[in-house]
């Protein structure tokens, strides 16, 4: 059985009256959207401590309890309702003569539960987007399971699955923020949450990787992955609780779990706080996250496309295939073929790396890019634009992210090995491409011409009218796209 990556919300939703006993993914509802008022807030003072977890001496450690207890106090059980709505199922003879068009509707309520993180002593909460995702009501229990409140959200971000909400509340217990770039393979940490709603839970064990990317777990919204994986017991109902280290300092917000059992197995993930808190930071300013947007189409350095490319074969970074017109990049300097091989002083070791480092920083932000040239090196500053309404480096065209076909993903989705193309992994609702494509086809050709890679297909659209040969479910079809100028 092959093993795949779950949310720790993936729960059944049982009925009002049932008992909560797994997570359950849920965002955020306009009942509760507080983006209007978000950016006249005050920002949340918050308490940061940046100095490594170890001088590098280890000693004999017998208990962490005085190191935990204070962070077990700022983390909190986030129950989410939703209510359901759908139509009562009937004879459909019975359906039309006796209700024609009003169809009789039964209503239920579905709970969800999540973790989250008070980060602020007047009641700020970080979370994960997937725990308050279309959710009608909030509720947060803190740990002492005496006080409950109402909780209202501030703004999601489902590209990095993080959440903040709040609570009206003064002089709350709060964790201080880590620096996860300091975060070491090996580093001890601790899971805390409510798992299947038991109670405070605490959990040991170690950083077993960080920067883990290509997992899939944001595929479908085109996200940005980065997590830190750990050995540290995660169960459903952790979405959102804490990652802390030796120190009791936040180094992450649990996330979701790879497994083939549907239960924690070892191998967990958490998205550094250095990213959280820039995106928390964001939508608490503003309601909303602004990513910095380059304008160029890159893909990883590998070492035959180094020795192809003129630097060396061990040479990391990305490689521009191609440049947006009149973008920040176009107008900094930046060609193809161009070597990008650090950002803001930071090493760039693949394409992922790349995206993320740029979406990170806001518009406006001066970016220094340090790249090769025909075996020189140079350093150049772009301004970044605002990430929007341009095609992104995954989109093919507007709102229609898509990858290549890999052998991972024709074995998930069953696709023939003869099948060879661009896979359709997100439609946004907006695209005005959504009734005619659909997640899990493949895009073979585009105006007869077989496609193999984002940036070449993006160069066989012409404005008007376009043929897509498209296969899905073992079925191919030609469709019309146009594409307006």
């Amino acid at each position: 059985m092959r093993a795949s990556v779950h949310s720790l919300l993936s729960m059944k939703f049982k009925s009002f009256s049932s008992l909560v006993t797994a997570a359950v993914a849920v965002a955020a509802a306009t009942l509760f959207t507080a983006a209007k008022d978000a950016a006249s807030a005050p920002k949340p003072v918050l308490r940061v401590d940046a100095s490594p977890v170890s001088d590098g001496r280890a000693g004999v450690v017998t208990t962490y309890a005085d190191i935990i207890a204070p962070s077990q106090k700022a983390v909190v059980s986030v129950y989410s309702t939703k209510i359901v709505r759908e139509r009562i199922p009937m004879d459909p003879m019975m359906r039309e003569f006796f209700f024609g068009n009003n169809v009789p509707e039964r209503e239920s309520k579905q709970e969800g539960l999540g973790s989250g993180v008070i980060v602020s002593p007047d009641g700020y909460i970080l979370t994960n987007n997937h725990v308050v995702e279309g959710a009608d009501e909030l509720n947060v229990l803190l740990p002492d399971s005496q006080h409950e409140y109402k909780a209202k959200v501030i703004g999601t971000d489902p590209q990095t699955d993080i959440a903040v909400i709040k609570i009206e509340a003064d002089h709350l217990p709060t964790v201080t923020l880590a620096d996860s770039d300091k975060l070491r393979v090996g580093d001890v940490v601790f899971a805390i949450g409510n798992p299947l709603d038991i109670g405070e839970t605490v959990t040991m064990g170690i950083v077993s990787a960080t920067g883990r990317k290509n997992l899939g777990l944001l595929d479908n919204v085109a996200g940005y992955e980065d997590f830190i994986q750990t050995d540290a017991a995660i169960n459903p109902g952790n979405s959102g609780g804490a990652l802390i280290d030796a120190k009791g300092r936040l180094v992450g917000i649990n996330s979701a779990i790879y497994t083939n059992t549907k239960t924690n197995i070892g191998i967990g993930f958490a998205i550094p706080v250095n990213l959280a808190a820039g995106i928390m930071q964001s939508l608490i300013e503003t309601g909303k996250v602004s990513r910095g947007y380059l304008g160029v189409m890159a893909e990883s350095v590998t070492p035959d496309l180094a020795e192809q490319l003129g630097v060396g074969k061990d040479t990391k970074g990305v490689v521009i295939t191609d440049v947006r017109p009149d973008s920040p990049a176009a107008r900094a300097g930046l060609k193809r073929d161009d070597v990008i091989t650090a950002i803001d002083g930071k090493a760039v070791g693949v394409a992922e790396d790349f995206r993320l480092f740029v979406a990170e920083q806001p518009p406006g932000h001066p970016m220094t890019i340090k790249f090769i040239r025909d075996g020189k090196e140079k350093t150049i500053v772009a301004t970044l634009g605002k990430l929007g309404n341009q095609v992104t480096q995954d989109e093919l065209i507007p709102g229609v992210t898509v990858v290549k076909l890999t052998p991972d993903k024709r074995r998930q989705l069953n696709i023939d090995d003869s099948v060879n193309g661009l896979l359709i992994t997100n439609i946004d609702d907006s695209s005005p491409y959504s009734d005619r494509l659909v997640e899990g086809a493949v895009i073979v050709e585009i105006n007869r011409t077989p496609v193999s890679d984002v940036a070449s297909a993006q160069q066989l659209i012409v404005p008007g009218d376009n043929l897509f040969l498209v296969y899905y479910q073992g079925v191919y079809h030609f469709l019309r796209i146009v594409v307006k100028q």
